[in-house]
């Protein structure tokens, strides 16, 4: 079994893959200051948690937009594994060519969501990645990384409005989604839901206008599974995306 680690702004998340299938997924939260002993303690009470031993580990992958915990979490998987893990960055084999101006400055989660989505869908598309911000990457047909738009992210987008306007209350995601709102709660969701939707709607757009062709559009992410509904183009919603990518590049990487 591979272990795949995704070390975001908010939570870490944990793959166990076996045979290309993803047998378990699980989250612990994103502490930049925990120390190695605390992420191996977390790591081996969900490795627990789903039945899984790290005897039946035959490596890691990580995956990580937060350098301050990634020291740690890279320590407690060699700690528990007995494995050092492959960790995405420049130098490892990917199959894109990253047409940018810095290529070492791209996200790691942004290339293993475009390895993704270019092994499994057809190209040229844009990769709509929701989470504590919400990117838009394109990649074109021949596999080249051609840059995108980073935008702030729902959640941290309507905590702002509420920590910023005190008569305004914190809202739910969940919920019916009325575009004419009647009170102040429902005016709030219909912007943040709808507002977040039409603005991914209007960066594809766009995006395409730039390309000059039409984009397969693929999202992932936290907040995703509540925005492409709202979409008024067809979107692709794949949750397990940047889990699928972390096992491409792992075996693209082995010798």
């Amino acid at each position: 079994m591979l272990l795949a680690i995704d070390i975001g702004n908010t939570n870490i998340v944990l793959g166990g893959i076996e045979a290309g299938k993803i047998i378990f997924v699980g989250r612990i939260a994103t502490d930049r200051t925990k120390t190695e002993d605390q992420y191996s303690v977390e790591l081996q009470s969900v490795l627990a948690l789903y039945g899984a031993e790290a005897a039946q580990l035959e490596g890691a992958i990580i995956s990580s937009v937060v350098p301050q915990a990634l020291g740690a979490v890279k320590a407690a998987v060699r700690r528990i594994t007995g494995k050092a893990p492959l960790v995405v960055g420049p130098g490892i084999k990917t199959g894109l060519n990253i047409a940018i101006e810095n290529p070492s400055a791209v996200g790691a989660d942004l290339i293993v969501c475009a390895v993704a989505a270019l092994a499994e869908y057809r190209a040229p598309l844009a990769v709509v990645d929701m989470g504590t911000a919400t990117t838009v990457t394109v990649v074109d047909e021949k596999g080249s990384f051609l840059g995108g738009s980073i935008c702030p992210g729902l959640v941290g987008a309507l905590n702002a409005l509420s920590a910023g306007a005190s008569e305004l209350p914190e809202v739910s995601l969940e919920g019916p989604v009325k575009v004419i709102g009647r009170n102040t709660v429902d005016c709030m969701r219909s912007g943040a839901l709808n507002g977040h939707a039409a603005m991914v709607d209007g960066m594809i757009a766009r995006m395409e206008e730039a390309v000059g062709k039409p984009l397969t559009v693929v999202a992932t992410g936290g907040v995703a599974k509540f925005i492409v509904p709202l979409c008024r183009r067809e979107i692709v919603y794949d949750e397990l995306l940047l889990l699928k990518g972390c096992e491409l590049l792992y075996r693209k990487n082995q010798k």
